[in-house]
């Protein structure tokens, strides 16, 4: 998988990625809007060229006051959401080039006010899903929001994902209509927040054409 290319079909606005975008960026939009007020931190998993979260910074009228980093493998993705980030003026924004797995990408920023797993759960195992959502609870503070995008492919693991999210302290805020192909979904965290355990790989991202053949 071309993971630079596959940001292609963002340019249609027709795509379900542009779509499944507006889902998302209207979930972060909300989450900034209910946020308390002082400076805010978020973090991204396999942020891509970073559409989703720089999109709504660039905008918001909170943008100024967040400090994020976004961690993405593909340096050529990386370049794209760097440059998005200083055209659109937010030098609180940082993009990282490394593995989104590691819990030391995080170490310095969590807990964070918002955590975004947009196009990670669809690409790892069952069982590491359901790893990476039981570390939510170190990445993500008291109060805070995770949102999170899983493809509604069978078996969908969808009703699972709110199932495990919710056993650990995370309260459902939103899901998106089960007939999407893609789903969107944010959760406020309102249980005891634990401290990110440093050394620590997460997941492992497969891929979902490689998990699909399999």
């Amino acid at each position: 998988m071309d993971w630079h290319e596959w940001h292609d079909a963002y340019d249609s606005p027709d795509s379900y990625l542009s779509r499944r975008l507006a889902l998302i960026q209207e979930r972060l939009r909300l989450a900034l809007d209910t946020a308390p007020p002082g400076p805010l931190t978020a973090i991204s998993l396999c942020a891509g060229q970073g559409h989703d979260l720089i999109g709504v910074l660039a905008d918001h009228p909170r943008g100024p006051e967040v400090r994020a980093r976004l961690v993405e493998l593909d340096e050529r993705n990386v370049d794209v959401a760097t440059r998005a980030a200083r055209a659109a003026g937010l030098p609180g924004v940082e993009v990282v080039a490394g593995d989104a797995s590691l819990t030391d990408q995080y170490a310095d920023l969590a807990p964070a006010d918002l955590v975004l797993l947009c196009g990670v759960l669809g690409n790892i195992t069952d069982p590491d899903v359901e790893r990476l959502l039981d570390h939510c609870a170190q990445l993500c503070r008291t109060g805070g929001t995770v949102v999170w995008t899983r493809n509604r492919k069978e078996p969908d693991l969808v009703p699972q994902i709110c199932a495990w999210l919710e056993e650990r302290g995370f309260e459902r805020l939103w899901v998106s209509d089960p007939a999407l192909t893609a789903s969107v979904g944010a959760h406020r965290f309102t249980g005891e927040q634990r401290q990110l355990a440093p050394g620590i790989t997460m997941f492992e991202f497969i891929g979902y054409d490689t998990l699909w053949r399999t």
